[in-house]
């Protein structure tokens, strides 16, 4: 019985050292992650937070001052106005990037020839940044030389140009197209990828049963996209709300000051006015709010089913 005991005894520490080591080997794997986000993540947020208790100046000593920023921020008027102005903008833009991006997800995913090439054409304006793309934009909307104002005169449609960028009537539309143009190709890659990962037997069973078309969309394709549609909405308005490169290129917060989003009301008072401490009070908000809104959103198109 000893020698059985002992023999036991040497098999449960082998498996125990097994374990230990597969959860090293596990540590080492999350290890590099696990750095980035302190490094990039928590300790600028650490410090972001820090800072906001403090009227930290640009240059010369900061003093601890409490929620003295948070006060202000309440009375800014300026930065509700800034926010109304990011939410109406999120709201304007997200819809038409969503129907738009589930109409040409459902394009190029019909296997027909040559549907490579459509994918990367309606994909390639995500890989252009955000600040070429804004000046792009900024010429092709420009009164004199643009090729916006061109055609449409070519078409008949208007008898005058546009000056779209100084006019508070078209400055949002001609933001909302911009930004439509440069990220719509990104949301058609996730509903494509959440198209493609839907088995084929599904489609086939419903075909069977005689449904059509747009049966199989709405009642096998838009359900199991729910998880699709929450990563893609959550990920469109916070890049909504984190707005700042196209007014800052293509408006500079004009006309009138109607155009100026929450992050460069805080870029301003950072690095214009020089108060970072008031600045860092001002992500902090804006951190809030987002995390709001996300947990919002993930519990609406919350799914419990599993497949």
């Amino acid at each position: 019985m000893s020698a059985v005991t002992s023999l036991a005894r040497i098999g449960q520490a082998a498996r125990s050292q097994s374990r230990n080591r597969r959860r090293y080997v596990g540590l080492l794997f999350v290890l590099p992650a696990a750095l980035f986000t302190l490094v990039f993540f928590v300790l600028p947020l650490g410090m972001t937070i820090f800072m906001s208790l403090y009227d930290w100046p640009l240059l010369g000593e900061h003093t601890f001052i409490g929620l003295q920023n948070y006060n202000q921020l309440l009375g800014d008027a300026q930065f509700w106005d800034s926010l109304r102005f990011t939410t109406v903008y999120t709201l304007l833009v997200t819809p038409p990037i969503f129907i738009l991006a589930f109409i040409l997800a459902l394009l190029v995913n019909l296997p027909l020839r040559g549907v490579g090439l459509f994918r990367t054409a309606y994909f390639l304006p995500v890989v252009i940044g955000l600040g070429t793309s804004s000046l792009l934009w900024v010429w092709l909307l420009n009164d004199r030389i643009g090729l916006v104002n061109s055609v449409l005169f070519s078409l008949g449609l208007m008898d005058r140009p546009i000056v779209w960028l100084a006019d508070k009537a078209y400055v949002m539309p001609a933001i909302i197209l911009s930004v439509v143009w440069k990220t719509v190709g990104f949301t058609m890659m996730l509903f494509l990828t959440g198209m493609q990962a839907i088995p084929d037997e599904l489609y086939e069973a419903a075909m069977v049963d005689g449904a059509g078309f747009r049966a199989r969309i709405r009642y096998i394709m838009m359900p199991l996209l729910r998880r699709t549609f929450a990563l893609a909405l959550v990920l469109s308005v916070i890049g909504s709300y984190l707005g700042f490169d196209q007014f800052y290129i293509m408006t500079r917060g004009g006309p009138q000051n109607s155009t100026i989003s929450v992050v460069y009301w805080i870029y301003t008072n950072s690095f214009t006015y020089f108060k970072l401490g008031y600045g860092a009070a001002l992500s902090v908000v804006l951190l809030v709010i987002l995390v709001i809104l996300s947990v919002i959103q993930l519990r609406l198109l919350r799914d419990d089913t599993s497949y």
